[in-house]
């Protein structure tokens, strides 16, 4: 009995040796040769730096230009490469070739966006389509707000809102020029003191505001006081700069029952909230009254119409109605705000920029009528100024987070399901490779080298309004905006800098990459007071 447990005990123990050299030989000469081919080879490189729990939030939250802090690593490591936001991996592609590759061969994959703190709370949890997840809810919306946009007999509507409010604003400009200058009468100097970025801010809020619900918050025509119009314009202003925060609970999951910075956002949301419901219950009483609105249709007016009451994915119809309306207002409003103030800071730190400008103006256009929009595409100089302060300064240097939704391949990397992704859009438009003198302000590259060059995703070298199915649906919308906006400012006053000092073009970044301080500059009329007055 003992020598046959022996016995067994022996023969257990070699076919056990034999199957542990199995398992070793299968697992060293098969599987990994096998797993390193078939799942992509290796991973980005991990930029170096990182802290416990909170990897690399640190170094990003202390810079002012988090995109420049980017760039520079990734002229460490590559082209593309990992950090670490909290507990969450984030790669950073800083290269026009792998964005092509992302956002063409890899763009199901990436175009969903991640699960936010501020998305939960303030933008309706997700039924703002800007921040939904990639799926029927998101292309349902998309699809309506791209028909909004494109639909000839809107066109008209909306180009005839921009035309109304950039004609009054002109004007009410004049007006204070009027009663400000004191020696315009006597052909002194006759410059008065504007700032800019409040100029520029009210009348882009006017044009979307109208557009979206029929309101002009701003002007001798404003539907409200300037008080109710300045907290609405911080209450966005907030909003936005919270989208652009990676707080503690998005990096750290499991502290989010601690409610970091969430009662601020609830606060903003529902100051918003409150603004949107009254214009929605006024929309929704003028159709129950049957009063036609079909000449005169804006965006809330169109949703009434389309949802007619619906329940889409778990969300009622004025939720849908108020969140897709807040997702127009929220891209089109600081972005071209912020792009307007950038143009006229190039402008008055290149005179020679602004005199071409002016001079293409009064060739293609003349100096006896408003400029309208039909005129814009002759202003291939104007264009190209727009073109280059976008490169420079994209609105939103980094692409607003996304997230990949399954494991794939990327620039030879293999990249894992639930990797966020951060485009550094000024890193690949300010490329040595591609741009010549990258950093200077260079409009007339857009009339010779890069004169194929376009801002709506089809070329991968200039992605201001980003690529791919995420891409800005208000692409056409703001542009036409800014256009029309800075041609006939520059047609109808002249302007200087206050100061002999440079321009100051420190930048502060939220969600949208914002001058940091006012642009208080000078301004007179450059024509004849009967053209204001007729306009």
């Amino acid at each position: 009995m003992d020598l046959a447990l022996t016995t067994l005990n022996t023969t257990t123990i070699g076919l056990l040796l034999s199957l542990g050299l199995f398992l070793i030989y299968v697992s060293l000469f098969i599987v990994r040769p096998f797993k390193a081919g078939h799942q992509g080879i290796r991973e980005p490189p991990m930029a170096s730096g990182a802290w416990p729990i909170l990897g690399h939030l640190m170094l990003l939250g202390g810079s002012p230009t988090p995109h420049k802090t980017l760039g520079a690593m990734a002229d460490k490591y590559g082209p593309l490469f990992t950090i670490k936001l909290g507990t969450k991996r984030a790669l950073v592609v800083s290269n026009w070739k792998i964005a092509k590759e992302c956002y063409t061969t890899n763009d199901v994959v990436v175009s969903s966006r991640s699960e936010l703190v501020a998305i939960q709370h303030i933008a309706y949890n997700q039924a703002n389509f800007g921040f939904a997840p990639y799926g029927p809810f998101w292309r349902e919306l998309r699809k309506i707000v791209t028909v909004f946009l494109s639909n000839r007999k809107m066109e008209h509507v909306l180009s005839h809102v921009r035309v109304t409010e950039v004609k009054t604003s002109l004007k009410e400009l004049f007006k204070v020029w009027c009663n400000t200058a004191k020696d315009h009468h006597e052909g002194g100097g006759g410059y008065v003191l504007v700032e800019m970025k409040q100029w520029f801010t009210q009348l882009v809020f006017n044009i979307v505001f109208q557009t979206m619900a029929g309101k002009r918050y701003f002007g001798e025509a404003a539907m409200v006081s300037e008080e109710e119009g300045g907290k609405c314009v911080k209450a966005l202003r907030d909003f936005m700069h919270m989208l652009g925060v990676c707080t503690m609970a998005d990096a750290v999951p499991i502290l989010r029952w601690m409610n970091f910075g969430v009662k601020a956002m609830k606060e903003t949301a529902k100051e918003l909230d409150v603004i949107l419901d009254e214009w929605l219950v006024e929309h929704t009483q003028k159709r129950a009254l049957g009063e036609k609105v079909d000449d005169h249709q804006d965006f809330m007016d169109m949703m009434l119409s389309v949802l007619e009451g619906a329940t889409i994915d778990g969300f009622d119809a004025a939720t849908i109605n108020k969140a897709t309306t807040l997702a127009l207002i929220l891209g089109a409003t600081d972005t071209s705000t912020v792009t307007l103030t950038w143009v006229i800071c190039f402008l008055l730190k290149k005179p020679l920029v602004l005199q071409k400008a002016k001079e293409e103006i009064s060739t293609q256009v003349g100096q006896e009528r408003f400029i309208n929009e039909s005129d814009i595409s002759k202003l291939v100089y104007l264009q190209a100024i727009v073109k280059e302060t976008l490169r420079l300064y994209p609105p939103g240097p980094l692409s607003a987070p996304r997230e990949f939704t399954q494991d794939c391949t990327l620039g030879g990397y293999r990249i894992k399901k639930g990797t966020r992704l951060i485009t550094n859009l000024w890193k690949i438009q300010t490329d040595p490779n591609i741009w010549p003198d990258p950093l200077e302000f260079k409009p007339e590259r857009f009339l010779t080298t890069h004169k194929d060059v376009d801002v709506k995703g089809h070329s991968f070298e200039l992605l201001p309004f980003g690529a791919g199915r995420r891409i800005c649906p208000g692409i056409s919308f703001g542009l036409h905006m800014i256009h029309l906006t800075m041609a006939n400012f520059l047609h109808s006053f002249e302007i200087l800098n206050k100061s002999k000092e440079p321009v100051d073009m420190t930048e502060s970044l939220g969600m949208t990459n914002e001058k940091a301080t006012s642009l208080e500059i000078l301004v007179k009329p450059r024509l004849s007071p009967k053209y204001y007055e007729t306009m």
